[in-house]
């Protein structure tokens, strides 16, 4: 499981959960003025002509949409292009590899306030042991019984008391 910790500026801090990456971007989405395909996205200018209707490269296409053909002119039909709105900017497609997990720690980084996030039940237990010493700071005890928490809801710990 993947779990995040928020640190709003004006509100208590919080932890909640994820199963993985697609449920993470789809959490973030919920709360993003980004669609979960913006977070992230890998496509072909191929793939994208196609969900667009068009099933070839005609003078049809070019006409309807230009900037897809100039996309698969550009980089070649069959390339992976990335979009990571809150990493490359709104809308921007590029050949360069972009990976998921930085693309939505950079959407959670646009939020206001603080964010950390723990890609395993292990690291985040051992965050809340001290592993991470901005959660243990004396300033964030809330975040860190946050995280607690949520790691005894989830059994990933025990409530031996």
């Amino acid at each position: 499981m993947i779990y995040v910790v928020e640190c709003p500026p004006e509100s208590e801090p919080a932890a909640w959960f994820a199963y993985h990456l697609a449920d993470l971007s789809r959490k973030i989405a919920a709360d993003d003025a980004c669609e979960a395909w913006e977070l992230f996205d890998e496509v072909t200018p191929r793939a994208l002509l196609d969900a667009l209707g068009h099933e070839q490269v005609d003078a049809a296409a070019r006409t309807e949409f230009p900037s897809v053909c100039a996309l698969g002119d550009q980089f070649g039909w069959d390339t992976t292009l990335y979009r990571a709105d809150h990493l490359l900017g709104r809308g921007v497609l590029s050949p360069d590899p972009v990976d998921e997990r930085a693309a939505l720690l950079a959407a959670l980084a646009a939020r206001p306030g603080e964010h950390r996030v723990y890609w395993s039940d292990s690291e985040a237990v051992l965050a809340t042991e001290g592993a991470d010493t901005w959660l243990c700071d004396a300033t964030r005890w809330r975040a860190r019984h946050a995280l607690h928490q949520q790691l005894l809801s989830l059994e990933v710990l025990a409530d031996n008391l």
